[in-house]
């Protein structure tokens, strides 16, 4: 592993930096969270028409600027020391990827290209808060996406028409049978705690089709103005990752993919999704080293100024001590969450060149390790920011108590810690029960041993 940043690479973070410190500070961030949408449009278009923000990460022929997940994780670790309310994690982080993989030809060349200049954003509704276990973070995924709503109450429900259906197979399966916007599939449900789903242009909606015993889990789009949708912005808890519920009555939708095509079975959309869980997660961690970052350099700004009998609150040894501890506890995150993205791009050159699962299989443990190591690093520096500061910390004209909503929201969101742990342990077998023929051998060992302590 090459632990130096290219050029180019230097350039994007000290860009991207430079434009965040000068548009996104503090008083910026908070009247952004206050509009409609959540955040500043005027700035999300400027991102993306200066560095090509929403495209970091997308092939160069959907429009996009064609850098890796390397590239991707700088970005979104200073958007995350700005605390930037933008649609970057839901459109970029996990919607694009899943188009750009799963879409037939037809949907990527119409969504690709409108995504990566910043015209179009986009979010993945996932039901019942299952969106980790969905990314395959927090859990397997034994019952094939049953977590779509399996058939039974709650979820979200599609069903495919007579007339679509028929007219599908008239016109057989290929690159463009999805039938265009509608599709003669109709969504049922709802589905709460989607980033951006109050503003986003498009919706990436999993359902679940075909009923309980043989069941499937499908991608579908939804798009604005689609007739049966109702969508409502959410009081959060971190209001610069804000979140709509979407309720879904008897809304068209378009199936992601091409209809009886490998692209659509539902076996290759939750693959998909595991596969899309480990890039997300070496993003995710990086935004969360960057948050955690800033809040630990306001900090120690504030104890080097703030006096208290006679000297500087930073001078005294605890005071030291515990800002030492946050600044080794956010260091190993970043490590970690750089070599989770160093990870996914060897696991997706290994993948392209059909090198094995080995790459992949390692990625996803490095990147749900990383994940884990951040939002701990971030809740700590967040929590020591709002207790160093005092008083002040706690109010709400203070900027402490952002960083710590969104630690907060974080690991609300996208954990707990304890079950990405968890995952990582399980997807390396650190748990697993010994087979019959290990265990014979073991119980045989330790009868021998303990029949020889005895004779001694």
């Amino acid at each position: 592993m090459d632990a130096a940043f290219t050029d180019e690479q230097v350039e994007i973070r000290r860009t991207l930096r430079r434009l965040l410190r000068e548009r996104c500070g503090p008083d910026e961030v908070k009247a952004a969270v206050r509009t409609a949408p959540g955040h500043d449009e005027a700035l999300w278009r400027l991102l993306a028409r200066q560095l090509g923000l929403p495209g970091l990460a997308l092939p160069r022929e959907a429009g996009g600027v064609g850098c890796g997940p390397t590239e991707l994780a700088l970005a979104c670790e200073e958007t995350g020391r700005a605390l930037l309310p933008s649609p970057l994690t839901a459109t970029s982080v996990l919607a694009a990827p899943l188009i750009d993989r799963l879409g037939t030809g037809a949907q990527r060349a119409e969504l690709l290209p409108r995504i990566a200049g910043g015209e179009l954003t986009a979010s993945l509704a996932v039901p019942g808060g299952e969106l980790t276990r969905a990314l395959g973070l927090t859990g397997g995924d034994e019952d094939g996406g049953g977590w779509a709503g399996g058939g039974r109450a709650g979820g979200v429900q599609a069903r495919e028409s007579r007339e679509g259906r028929e007219s599908r197979e008239s016109r057989g399966s290929g690159d463009g049978g999805s039938g265009g916007p509608g599709g003669g599939w109709r969504l049922y449900g709802q589905v709460d705690q989607v980033l951006d789903g109050h503003t986003a242009g498009l919706l990436l909606v999993a359902a679940r089709t075909g009923g309980y015993t043989c069941g499937r889990t499908l991608l579908f789009l939804v798009r604005t103005g689609a007739l049966g949708l109702v969508r409502t912005r959410l009081t959060a808890l971190d209001e610069t990752r804000p979140q709509g519920r979407i309720e879904l009555r008897d809304v068209p939708a378009e199936p992601l993919g091409a209809e009886g095509a490998e692209g659509a079975e539902g076996v290759e959309v939750v693959g998909a999704l595991a596969r899309l869980g480990t890039t997300a997660a070496a993003a995710l961690a990086a935004e969360a080293v960057g948050a955690a970052d800033a809040a630990l350099e306001r900090t120690v700004e504030y104890v080097r100024t703030r006096m208290q009998f006679g000297r500087s609150i930073g001078s005294f040894q605890a005071v030291k001590h515990r800002l030492a501890e946050v600044y080794v506890k956010v260091e190993a995150a970043r490590s970690a969450a750089y070599y989770a993205a160093w990870a996914v791009g060897r696991s997706a050159a290994a993948h392209e060149s059909g090198a094995g699962p080995g790459a992949e299989a390692g990625a996803a443990v490095a990147s749900g390790l990383a994940l884990a190591q951040a939002l701990e690093a971030q809740r700590t520096a967040a929590g020591e920011a709002v207790q160093l500061h005092g008083g002040v910390g706690f109010t709400w004209e203070h900027d402490a108590h952002l960083y710590f909503k969104r630690a907060a929201s974080d690991e609300l969101l996208f954990g707990p810690v304890h079950r990405l742990r968890a995952r990582a342990a399980e997807r390396e077998g650190l748990f697993a029960e010994p087979d019959a023929a290990s265990a014979t051998a073991t119980a045989s060992t330790d009868g021998h041993r303990a029949r020889k302590a005895v004779a001694v």
